[in-house]
């Protein structure tokens, strides 16, 4: 096992010059896939909402959601001594208003569900929350650029910072988190020269996706890096396989096998399995 992942360690790699691994997990068996890849940060994103759970946008997805997959990723990581960071979304509606509320959702996240850190979306408006859930002893993510829990406001997914005075708000809005307390920094699709001035401004990682290549780090959601999501990725999205068709060629082989008798066949008949079997009924 390499050394465990901690906000602290990041900001370590980032003075080494060492990029940044993120990707995201729902679930306990994919966070132990990332585990065994050597994923930095892993995080359980309220995208959960349109990647599992069906929604069109983040917006619905509720506290509850959330601790219930960060429970199951942390379940999968501890299986092999968790040595990602684990960090958890916080949903709309659940940090915006009070930041004693935002320390109270905050905690349970962090004190029920196992994780290690959080993530809130916004920039200077939010720097009063960074500081209470800091004096809480809640590590904070920040996420600048798109953030999805804005996207009726922004009109939608699009690429932010390209006028010169929302990219100079941007640049203010991650010193001003940075002085507030947060370990590390998401720009979701901004231009990749803006990405690169607000990097060399922070001494905390930045962590792009959709941001170029000049961050400090990277990060995707897991189902679209692996081709599991339906329709045309986001432009930005390299998928490293296209494991939809392959899983839904062996559903289809499997209801033929079923239907023709083929399936179970001799080799499928081995009994009741032993109390030391790892096979047995899941349904």
């Amino acid at each position: 096992m390499k050394d465990k992942v901690t906000t602290t360690g990041l900001s370590e790699l980032k003075r080494r010059g060492v990029k940044i691994a993120a990707l995201t997990a729902y679930d306990c068996q994919t966070a132990g896939l990332l585990e065994e890849a050597g994923v930095d940060i892993v995080l359980v994103g309220d995208s959960v909402g349109m990647v599992k759970l069906g929604y069109e946008n983040t917006i619905p997805v509720t506290l509850d959601d959330i601790l219930h997959h960060v429970k199951a990723v942390g379940r999968g990581l501890g299986r092999a001594q968790r040595r990602p960071l684990l960090v958890a979304d916080m949903p709309y509606l659940t940090y915006e208003l009070d930041p004693t509320e935002a320390a109270r959702n905050a905690g349970r996240l962090i004190k029920e569900g196992g994780a290690e850190a959080v993530k809130l979306e916004g920039g200077m408006e939010i720097a009063p929350t960074v500081k209470e859930l800091d004096r809480v002893h809640v590590p904070v993510m920040g996420h600048l650029g798109l953030t999805p829990q804005a996207i009726h406001r922004l009109g939608g997914y699009k690429i932010q910072g390209r006028k010169a005075d929302d990219a100079e708000k941007m640049v203010t809005d991650a010193k001003v988190l940075e002085a507030a307390g947060v370990f590390a920094l998401v720009l979701e699709c901004v231009p990749a020269d803006l990405a690169r001035v607000i990097t060399r401004k922070l001494s905390i990682p930045v962590i792009g996706i959709g941001a170029g290549p000049h961050c400090d780090g990277q990060i995707l959601v897991t189902d679209d890096m692996l081709g599991l999501t339906g329709g045309a990725p986001f432009s930005f999205v390299k998928r490293y396989c296209d494991l939809r068709p392959i899983a839904a060629a062996a559903a289809a082989q499997y209801c033929r096998e079923v239907r023709e008798g083929v399936f179970p066949g001799p080799e499928h008949h081995k009994g009741t399995p032993s109390k030391d079997s790892k096979d047995g009924v899941r349904g």
